[in-house]
């Protein structure tokens, strides 16, 4: 079965994730992805109260930009959300947008080996394991972790470029495409994702998710809205990307990504939706029994 979720977008006000979360727990929804863009909302604090409101439902915080964490930080706080709520959070990491990294200072003259060391040593930590590294940005002295989480925990990688996405497949445990990945892009992404893996070895067999955010939208203006969205993002002449329609129509688009290789779809909203709660509900309730 195809997973699928939907995005809380941060141009929302912190105080609006209360009622979304607690609705698509209630709903059935599977996942509720949470993004740390600068400069709105934390994604570890807004996951941590997401999961806190909720009884089952997974939260995903699409990404964490490593250039903004120390690694050693980032490891507590994945370890501490995973022994509170066992298999509940997914956390991906990633480069973050280039000139928000400069706005604070934190932009790196290789992004690549930024995230390849953070991930390296990110997930050797949350293994249990004691870390000492003298990378070219990462740096650690005899460091683990008091409460590491208890099973293993799955970190995604959030890249777009074919050195990253030839990364992710070395050095993570599964990636996460922007809503600007139509369904060839996905194909190749999982391709070069492939021959990351095959590069460094790993397992065939061993899982890989890919997951994809699907710019959607419903309702009498959803073409209107997705229209504008897609031309201010500067991808409006892009084929195949996104959908505006009832369930039937977001249910094609789904499996389209699905059949192109995704194995989670998670529907993304338009940055000006009125109602973020109906569109949840609309997700689980319309869109999720058409989606095999």
């Amino acid at each position: 079965m195809t997973g699928l979720g939907a995005v809380f977008r941060p141009q929302l006000a912190p105080e609006r994730l209360r009622s979304v979360a607690r609705l698509a727990d209630e709903a059935g929804l599977e996942e509720l992805w949470l993004w740390e863009d600068c400069f709105r909302e934390g994604g570890i604090s807004t996951a941590a109260a997401a999961l806190a409101w909720t009884e089952r439902i997974r939260v995903g915080v699409g990404l964490l930009p490593v250039p903004l964490r120390n690694v050693a930080i980032t490891a507590m706080e994945a370890a501490s959300l995973h022994r509170m709520f066992p298999g509940r959070p997914i956390l991906a990491v990633g480069h973050g947008v280039q000139d928000w990294m400069g706005q604070v200072g934190a932009r790196v003259e290789s992004p690549v080996t930024l995230l390849r060391e953070h991930l390296d040593v990110l997930r050797a930590l949350l293994r249990g394991e004691r870390v000492t590294v003298e990378g070219r940005y990462v740096r650690l002295d005899d460091v683990a972790l008091d409460w590491p989480p208890a099973e293993a925990v799955p970190i995604i990688a959030g890249v777009t470029g074919p050195r990253s996405l030839r990364l992710a497949g070395e050095a993570a445990d599964g990636t996460l495409l922007t809503a600007s990945t139509p369904p060839d892009g996905v194909r190749k992404a999982r391709q070069l994702v492939d021959e990351g893996r095959a590069a460094a070895g790993r397992d065939s067999a061993e899982p890989h998710e890919i997951v994809v955010y699907l710019l959607a939208a419903t309702g009498s203006d959803a073409s209107a809205r997705l229209k504008a969205e897609l031309v201010a993002d500067g991808v409006g002449s892009v084929p195949d990307l996104g959908v505006a329609g009832d369930a039937g129509a977001v249910a094609k688009a789904v499996q389209r990504l699905a059949d192109a290789g995704a194995d989670t779809v998670v529907l993304q909203p338009t940055g000006d939706e009125p109602d973020p709660e109906g569109f949840v509900r609309f997700v689980a309730e319309e869109v999720r029994p058409l989606v095999p």
